[in-house]
């Protein structure tokens, strides 16, 4: 029997019957065996029996592939590629598909819950208070303030959303701008400087490439306000994160709430020692319905890809 291996840890934990639904399409599903992101190694000695894989955040680069003879389907959970060698797989005539629009609503409510919570203060309030530390802590202000979003895809604009309900003024930049649909919203075209140098509030929402890799760097942070919050939901890899840690340490920007890092679980010490930093752990998809529909969608794209392959 053909093999298919599931990687994320969050793969039909609610939604049980998919593994079923690959189980009765004739295959054998594969679950990741050690609770983790998986190495490159540990997908080479998993993937060479396998027809199609459910990935989720593991490094599927040409290396990895080249161990995957019988691989037919790549099926992404979640929306980003830039773990696939997408070049591999058009060479090679695998398809790669992608679970569009299932955790959108997540992410943008964990993105405004990361703004919200660096703005109040939350996590050290917290902190303090568990100390029986019962002095008042300064925040800053959100409604009628501005932010910027980079990248108006379907997690921006939910951001932009949440923001229209604070009343902020709301710029955009995106490469595929949507003209009409800006207008309708209240939604101002920026730059990605002008957005750096003007707004209270930031929130990435771009995929990586070439050109946005390190996108937010020492000259973004040297443009940015004292009292800017920057928040990123979507990859680590937007944030230049030595350039990260000087505008912390140095209070150039007021706070940062950080749910992806170029390295999860990030190796740099400096990271953990940051008061005006909230980190996550690549979790702002993690709700159950979130979960449920990932994993169906994917479930359903491998089952079609394969389908359509033999």
């Amino acid at each position: 029997m053909e093999k298919v291996l599931i990687t994320p840890r969050s793969y039909g934990k609610y939604r049980t019957a998919v593994v079923d639904e690959i189980r009765n399409a004739g295959y054998e599903p594969i679950l990741n065996p050690y609770g983790q992101i998986l190495t490159k190694d540990q997908l080479k000695a998993l993937l060479p029996d396998c027809a199609g894989v459910i990935v989720g955040v593991d490094p599927l680069d040409a290396d990895v592939l080249s161990c995957a003879p019988n691989l037919r389907a790549i099926s992404k959970y979640g929306v980003g590629t830039d773990n696939i060698d997408m070049e591999y797989c058009k060479a090679h005539g695998i398809p790669v598909t992608i679970t569009r629009g299932a955790n959108s609503n997540a992410v943008a409510d964990y993105a405004f819950t990361l703004l919200c919570c660096c703005a109040r203060r939350v996590t050290e309030i917290d902190r303090q208070c568990h100390a029986r530390d019962w002095h008042k802590m300064m925040g800053l202000d959100i409604y009628g303030k501005s932010i910027g979003i980079l990248g108006l895809g379907a997690i921006g604009r939910g951001v932009a959303q949440r923001a229209a309900g604070f009343s902020m003024q709301v710029k955009a930049y995106d490469v595929f701008w949507d003209a009409a649909y800006a207008e309708a919203h209240g939604i101002a075209y920026a730059e990605p400087q002008e957005i750096f140098s003007t707004c209270d509030f930031i929130s990435l929402h771009l995929p990586l490439t070439d050109e946005t890799r390190n996108l937010v760097d020492d000259a973004a942070f040297s443009l940015m306000k004292p009292s800017c919050i920057l928040v990123n939901t979507a990859r680590g890899g937007l944030i230049d994160e030595r350039a990260l840690i000087r505008a912390l340490q140095d209070h150039r920007i007021a706070a940062a709430g950080i749910d992806v890092f170029q390295e999860e679980p990030p190796a740099d010490p400096d990271l953990y020692k940051l008061d005006n930093l909230i980190m996550g752990s690549h979790c702002a998809a993690s709700t159950v319905g979130a979960s449920d529909t990932m994993s169906q969608m994917a479930t359903d794209n491998l089952l079609q890809s394969l389908q359509a392959a033999r």
